[in-house]
């Protein structure tokens, strides 16, 4: 295949949002450099999804290039700590890294966009977003400040409202309670009266154990009954308000990006949203086992009341508006977001939901 051909069939399917993977000819292996990089994950080994999302690119990159193109994964806290990898990307400790923007949100709230904020985008919206409605060039300019380039490289889907120790049955009850939540979520949530604590995933555990906190959230059925939060706290609630699509990013030290191949550039990018896909098909086929095991294991599913929704809303938009005059990438990013999340709303209402809406009712019928 021509080097320009190649290109431009690579771009016309990372454009189209479709996972199509480039591949080389021998000729054109040959002709390539060895290339070997380490990556670092936020993330712990023992969470085979959001963790493996990271193998499944390093390993079609090193498929896709006959083996010259070598990124070796490393778990949250092997070589940088889980909470490290952007200073560790930014810096050159190692190439690449794996993980939630949203977990950096601390250094510019702009970080929390690429990820999730409450009451944001779910799942297919963001990536609409991203592909199509400006999101990647935006997060691409801000991240140039920081030394990396960005990839979309895994998604959760919505995510679950968190564990529990006692019952939440009003506003009152949350006062004071802390609770393990990541992102601005945790700014919204001490609002009403929350005490948050940013956590890596794989010491959530201990302090729950410990009545270090008190509430924790993570992702969903199928990690959290890994985590055993089951064990220890005794009501799930649903549904997460501050996570309805978040993504996970590959993000590369722009300057070693820079001295790939284009073939290799196209390659990871290729690779990064297929890991995108899987992530998400993985955890939706997961989660409803996990989900009638944890129930039927004595867990207490409970939804948020809408009182706690209304309440959190509003105290999302004043952090909004407090933040917005704090940094204006955050402010340049959310707007663009918020004119394309209520362009979506009108057309998921229409079809979406009006087509989930009936097959949960006939559902239930049956």
């Amino acid at each position: 295949m021509e080097r320009r051909k190649f290109l431009k069939t690579a771009g016309a399917g990372l454009a189209a949002g479709a996972v199509t993977m480039p591949t080389l000819s021998r000729a054109q292996q040959a002709a390539l450099p060895e290339v070997k990089w380490r990556l670092a994950s936020s993330f712990p080994r023992s969470l085979d999804t959001i963790f493996g999302a990271a193998e499944v690119m390093s390993k079609r990159v090193a498929a896709a290039t006959g083996g010259k193109f070598q990124i070796q994964v490393f778990a949250g806290g092997e070589i940088v700590p889980a909470l490290g990898v952007v200073d560790a990307v930014q810096n050159g400790t190692v190439q690449a890294a794996h993980t939630a923007p949203y977990y950096f949100w601390g250094k510019d709230p702009a970080f929390a966009l690429d990820c999730a904020i409450p009451f944001s985008l779910n799942v297919r919206q963001t990536n609409a977003w991203q592909l199509f409605g400006g999101g990647l060039e935006l997060f691409r300019e801000f991240y140039k400040t920081y030394n990396i380039h960005q990839v979309p490289c895994g998604n959760t889907g919505a995510q679950m409202g968190g564990w529990f120790r006692k019952e939440i049955k009003s506003l009152n009850d949350l006062k004071g309670i802390k609770m393990r939540i990541g992102g601005m979520a945790g700014k919204i949530m001490e609002k009403l009266g929350v005490v948050p604590q940013l956590i890596a995933g794989g010491d959530i555990y201990p302090a729950l154990e410990k009545g270090t906190i008190d509430a924790a959230e993570w992702v969903g059925p199928y990690d959290d009954e890994k985590l055993g939060f089951n064990k220890i706290a005794k009501y799930y609630y649903y549904p997460g308000w501050w996570e309805g699509g978040p993504q996970l990013d590959g993000f590369f030290n722009i300057n070693e990006w820079n001295k790939l191949p284009p073939e290799y550039q196209n390659i990871v990018e290729a690779a990064c949203w297929e890991a995108n896909t899987w992530m998400v098909a993985k955890y939706d086929a997961v989660n409803p086992a996990a989900l009638k095991r944890l129930v039927g294991g004595g867990t207490q599913l409970r939804r948020f009341s809408n009182e706690m929704m209304v309440a959190a809303y509003k105290a999302s938009l004043e952090v909004y508006k407090e933040l917005e005059q704090k940094s204006p990438a955050f402010k340049k990013i959310y707007a663009s977001m918020v004119k394309f999340r209520d362009d979506e709303l009108l057309w998921f209402q229409v079809s979406e939901k009006a087509f989930d809406d009936f097959m949960h009712g006939i559902h239930r019928i049956k």
